[in-house]
């Protein structure tokens, strides 16, 4: 029997919602948009994959900050005792971040401009930029628990949309059933698996999770609490998820995705000629969500890192969260297409996850650290097999990747 009452779960909703307005971004939006429309509902299963696999992963997160009071960085820090190991564990997880979190966010905010550009006519290009500096704003004077509310009624505006439109669409039962149980890769599909992973299960995530869990709850008491903020807002994270892959198979089969006009159509059902306005709004809040918690992905995982405090008062902190921003507004502003530059995002956090994930899972099973706390088998197990495939998935990336490069300079 819980010690908790419903009203103190609810209360308790917060750091798991920051997780899930970070993963549904843009890229959620895009990858699963043309994953429906060019694969149907076959790919539904790593949408359950990657929730189920987020769920476990930023529980282990969570559980690290509140039993340790440390974060990600400190324990990846402190893990080795050779130092030779801990400068290699040091400098390999933080590259891979910030160079993450710097592709990340430019397709941030070409998407957020791609939401916007269908009501203003303005080119995505011109918009980015602009929005980019409203993120470093929010960023640089705003409260953590500021901007935890907002992303929050980000994530509930999103759930809205999403949902309600999936059932208006009178999808398939059976055709979700199929898709959602037996696993299965299209041809030309593997990509499209890595770009809808590397959405969900976001590296940066990590370190945001433990930092925020340790602020948020003070002793291992409190673990139900976190558990249950964990297991809701992921869950809707993945409910939103499968929500646009199924809309967009009953409506968009077959449709080639390029602009936002190209996305509404999967609204057009429930909203008619209003149906680019209101994905406008969707792509707008997803895009603002994820381009928030992008910097501080970044900042957070340094701080842990090379031991600075977790806030805008060390210059080092701060810095960080500028520099991000500025190479997402760069980034976003060359023209390419935001679609490509979204997708693109995320295959390259696809590589970049086995990284970190292997780094979370070993330093959460060590008896050394969390005592009692530690990884259970089921979590261990679940966290081994998240790495393993996502090792095997980021490596296909990789050389997928390099063949293209190979194809251009041939």
């Amino acid at each position: 029997m819980s010690k908790y009452t419903w009203k103190d779960k609810i209360k308790a909703i917060g750091p798991g919602a920051v997780i899930t307005a970070s993963f549904i971004g843009p890229g959620t939006v895009a990858s699963c948009t043309r994953a429906g429309a060019d694969f149907g509902y076959t790919l539904l299963w790593t949408v359950l994959f990657s929730t189920i696999a987020t769920i476990v992963l930023q529980e282990m997160s969570a559980r690290l900050g509140i039993v340790t009071r440390n974060g990600l960085g400190e324990a990846i820090a402190n893990t080795f005792e050779n130092s030779k190991l801990k400068k290699i564990s040091i400098w390999l997880v933080g590259i891979s971040i910030v160079s993450g979190c710097a592709a990340y966010i430019a397709g941030d905010l070409a998407g957020t401009a791609l939401g916007l550009s269908t009501l203003i006519e303005v080119k995505t290009n011109i918009l980015a930029p602009i929005i980019g500096v409203i993120v470093l704003g929010l960023v640089y004077k705003g409260s953590f628990k500021m901007l935890e509310r907002l992303l929050t009624i980000l994530v509930a505006l999103m759930a809205i949309i999403f949902i309600t439109t999936m059932i208006i669409t009178k999808p398939n039962l059976n055709d979700i059933f199929s898709g959602t149980f037996i696993p299965a890769v299209p041809e030309n599909g593997i990509l499209m698996v890595i770009a809808i992973i590397g959405t969900t299960i976001v590296p940066y995530n990590f370190f945001i999770h433990t930092a925020s869990a340790k602020n948020t709850w003070k002793n291992p008491d409190e673990l139900e609490l976190s558990k249950w903020d964990i297991y809701f807002s992921i869950s809707t994270g993945g409910l939103i998820t499968a929500a646009i892959l199924i809309t967009s198979a009953v409506t968009m089969r077959g449709v080639i995705v390029k602009t936002a006009a190209d996305l509404a159509i999967q609204l057009e059902p429930l909203l008619g000629k209003y149906a680019k306005y209101c994905l406008s709004l969707g792509i707008f809040a997803a895009g603002l969500s994820s381009a928030i918690a992008t910097p501080l992905g970044a900042s957070y995982t340094l701080a842990g890192l090379f031991g600075w405090k977790y806030d805008n008062s060390d210059n080092r902190f701060k810095i960080t969260n500028i520099l991000i921003v500025l190479m997402g507004i760069l980034g976003s502003a060359t023209g390419f297409n935001p679609i490509s530059l979204i997708l693109s995002s995320q295959i390259l956090n696809g590589i970049i996850l086995p990284v970190v994930v292997i780094y979370l899972v070993y330093s959460t099973s060590q008896k050394k650290l969390l005592g009692e706390y530690r990884n259970n088998k089921f979590q261990n197990t679940i966290g081994w097999i998240v790495a393993v495939i996502s090792l095997i998935l980021g490596g296909s990336s990789l050389i997928s990747a390099l063949k293209n490069i190979s194809s251009i300079f041939s």
